[in-house]
């Protein structure tokens, strides 16, 4: 369980900033807080109304770090992080108006 844990805390923020690059290419107005919070609440949702009561039967799950708050922290933090940077590109690119 604790290499599965382990595997989980890698995976996830690289499967998030994969699906945030996607997002911010194609909503590049977007957010980044409010997207990375999102996203980040959609999995703390599903953990706690649908992995935990109905697959583990349990709660006892949130009082592992390495397998929910380390997870839930770099999700939302890669998520940011992405779309910080689709940003920062994103104005990097704008055409400069020129104001007479």
């Amino acid at each position: 369980m604790p290499n599965t844990l382990l595997v989980h805390a890698i995976v996830a923020p690289l499967v998030f900033a994969l699906l945030s690059m996607h997002f911010f290419r194609r909503y590049p107005a977007a957010s980044p807080l409010g997207t990375s919070l999102g996203f980040v609440g959609i999995v703390v949702g599903l953990d706690a109304f649908v992995v935990a009561p109905l697959v583990e039967r349990s709660y006892t799950m949130f009082t592992s770090p390495l397998g929910t708050w380390i997870p839930f922290v770099s999700i939302w933090l890669s998520s940011f992080l992405v779309g910080h940077a689709c940003r920062q590109r994103q104005a990097r690119h704008r055409p400069q108006t020129r104001r007479a």
